[in-house]
């Protein structure tokens, strides 16, 4: 029988906004309903793929800003569709909260908002990640170097090619373990992931046989060194292991250049660098009115958001978010295409 079982939320917390606040709520597992309001995705547990329809309040879309603000702090509601016992529940909550961000409380979105005020109003400051670490550092890969509908269709052929499948039909992310069975020439065949392949495969053999203090020879050649007690990916989200610290270590991994290195920073809640692309450039220009060659708009850009310190990434990311809804609507009104080629804004 399926379960049933609410999440305690803070108080502000508003499960539309705070999902759909990064590109990843359009990527597979997950899946945004503008319809319902609600957040689906399917999750690994470690012994299998369980399916969750996650809500905040009625099922029903919200009519207006107003509406959307009255599910402010209400409880999350966790449907399953399998039974679960509780050691399983406690995963899948962890899991959860880590997706959205529920250990940033209201007090710590209050230091962001007083260091750019500008999103106080809307209350906006989460992000939205992944359920791991690992997922965030391939959906990363997957990101760079490619056009969106691209990266839409490898993530989802991840999961169908090597994720576990739930009791409804829906494929988790795959796990490091499983990943790393697979032979890269497969990767490149089935997911459509090109030059990646290797890359992917060897970054899910270090995240596999990462169950203790052992440190990957690439990084530890450069002399990094963590608590014996302390495998490789908990160092990176140990919250007293330094930015610095964790940067460098990044940037030995397969396939991490200074743009993924600091995205993977602000998905491990560490926002002051920037990932600056392209689509940093087109910013640049369209939206701050910056000129120039394409190297001195990048230096404009840092010394834009220097003032925002540690929050630099959120105060880029809230801008171009802003400058994302103003073409396409709210962006809880955004609904990825099935096919994986393309989302539109549904009309409500």
């Amino acid at each position: 029988m399926p379960a049933r079982f609410e999440i305690t939320v803070p108080t502000d917390f508003i499960l539309a906004r705070d999902v759909c606040s990064y590109g990843y709520f359009l990527l597979a597992p997950s899946h945004w309903d503008p319809v319902t309001a609600s957040y689906l995705t399917t999750l690994d547990t470690g012994e299998r793929a369980v399916s969750l329809w996650i809500t905040q309040g009625p099922p029903v879309a919200p009519g207006s800003a107003r509406d959307l603000a009255r599910r402010r702090g209400v409880p999350l509601i966790v449907r399953t569709d399998a039974n679960i016992a509780r050691p399983e529940q406690r995963v899948i909550a962890a899991q959860i909260a880590r997706i959205l961000r529920l250990d940033e409380d209201h007090t710590h979105l209050r230091t962001f908002h007083k260091v750019d005020p500008r999103w106080k109003a809307s209350g906006r400051g989460r992000i939205m990640r992944s359920a791991t670490l690992f997922e965030d550092v391939i959906k990363t890969i997957t990101s760079c170097n490619v056009t969106w509908p691209s990266t839409i269709i490898m993530n989802r052929r991840l999961c169908e090619i090597a994720g576990r499948k739930s009791a409804s039909g829906h494929f988790a992310f795959p796990t490091a373990a499983r990943l790393a069975r697979l032979r890269p020439q497969t990767l490149r065949a089935r997911c459509s992931v090109g030059y990646r392949d290797a890359r992917i495969i060897e970054i899910a053999r270090m995240f596999a046989r990462d169950s203790g203090p052992e440190i990957p020879p690439r990084i530890a050649a450069r002399g990094h060194t963590w608590p014996v007690r302390t495998g490789f990916a908990a160092w990176l989200e140990e919250p007293a292991t330094g930015d610095d610290a964790i940067h460098a270590a990044l940037l030995e991994l397969p396939g991490i250049g200074p743009y993924a290195a600091a995205n993977i920073m602000q998905l491990l809640g560490r926002y002051a660098r920037l990932p600056l692309d392209t689509e940093s450039i087109r910013h640049a220009k369209s939206v701050l009115g910056f000129t120039g060659p394409d190297r001195a708009l990048m230096k404009k850009l840092h010394a834009h958001y220097q003032p925002f310190g540690e929050h630099r990434f959120r105060s880029y990311w809230f801008e171009l978010w802003a400058f994302y809804e103003a073409q396409r609507g709210p962006a809880w009104t955004w609904e990825r295409d099935t096919t994986g080629k393309t989302f539109t804004a549904t009309k409500l």
